[in-house]
């Protein structure tokens, strides 16, 4: 059998991801029969069928399944590949940090003087982005190292836990809420939630920053009509303060940002936030290794509890730390 090509695996998931080889086509920006005939091509070069076929659907076989999987991978290593060798082959290459604004646990900035102090020739390129997309951009190539919060993807990537902090809700000043000492999912019924805990952590439909709607409401079901999502944290917070939503966030955003207007509660049946470091399982830069080696570090001195989590009578706490990848 002769190698699989990038072009038949990229066309290959266009169909199995669509289901539908008209669309498919349309997202290949190519006309159907070329794609029909090089899938069908695909499938004589394997020796399987990867789709079962009917005049009203197209469907994976379990052949298909199992490529659509090992293909996803294989172009995300590819991509990756591409992106790598631009980077190392870039005058001044630099290290680069993917992390979501103001989800770093506090550490951010002495992680970057510690990175510094270990040598560094160059600060790094911090690649921000939205919840979720960390992980992804150390598979695409896009980043080196990343700042994540547990759980998350862990395909093809390593990661050493750095700080496990509470999820505090921040509310109005004078809420009534604001007037008890600490909360429970149930008293936020009926309210508008932006933030929470990582997806998997337990809530059927957790929200997430710049995804304002109805306490449980899913995913799929509109903000009232006419509210647009709150974008940044300044919006976030003018929200909070004339009582349009309930904020969810770990204690570090709030410790860094308290406002007079703002009250933050503990919610005793959240599960805590965690933040981890994470790199591809397969990185041997020396600046992987040094930032990693930097990033515990921190974590493991940072034992500073301030005044807010004290308020609330919660704790932040570092985990034990295993070894990071060796330069």
């Amino acid at each position: 059998m002769n190698d699989l090509e990038v072009r038949q695996l990229r066309y290959f998931v266009a169909v199995a991801e669509e289901l539908h080889f008209g669309r498919a086509a349309d997202r290949l920006d190519m006309a159907q029969p070329p794609l029909s005939r090089a899938i069908r091509a695909l499938e004589r070069q394997l020796g399987v069928a990867l789709f079962e076929r009917t005049t009203r659907q197209v469907a994976l076989t379990a052949a298909g399944d199992v490529l659509l999987r090992d293909a996803r991978t294989a172009l995300e290593a590819v991509a990756a590949a591409a992106h790598r060798a631009r980077e190392a082959g870039s005058p001044s290459p630099r290290l680069r940090v993917a992390l979501k604004a103001d989800i770093d646990g506090g550490l951010l900035p002495r992680i970057l003087e510690a990175y510094g102090a270990d040598g560094a020739a160059l600060p790094p390129e911090l690649v921000l982005g939205a919840f979720g997309e960390q992980p992804q951009a150390l598979r695409d190539g896009l980043a080196d190292v990343a700042l994540v919060l547990h759980p998350f993807d862990r395909r093809g990537l390593d990661s050493e836990p750095l700080l496990t902090e509470p999820v505090l809700a921040a509310v109005a000043a004078d809420d009534p809420l604001a007037a008890r000492p600490g909360l429970c999912l149930a008293d936020l019924a009926g309210r508008r939630i932006v933030g929470g805990p990582p997806s998997g952590h337990g809530r059927p439909d957790e929200p997430r920053p710049g995804d304002a709607r109805p306490a449980g409401t899913r995913p799929a079901e509109a903000a009232p009509a006419g509210a647009r999502p709150a974008s940044n944290l300044s919006e976030i917070f003018s929200l909070v303060e004339t009582g349009g939503i309930v904020f969810l966030t770990p204690a570090s955003v709030a410790r860094r940002y308290p406002r007079a207007g703002i009250a933050y509660r503990p919610v005793s049946d959240l599960p805590d936030a965690t933040l981890a470091v994470a790199w591809p399982q397969d990185a041997r830069a020396p600046a992987v290794a040094a930032f990693v080696r930097a990033a515990c570090t921190v974590a493991a001195e940072a034992t500073d509890v301030t005044d807010v989590t004290d308020a609330a009578g919660v704790t932040t706490q570092t985990p034990p730390l295993a070894p990071g990848p060796t330069a």
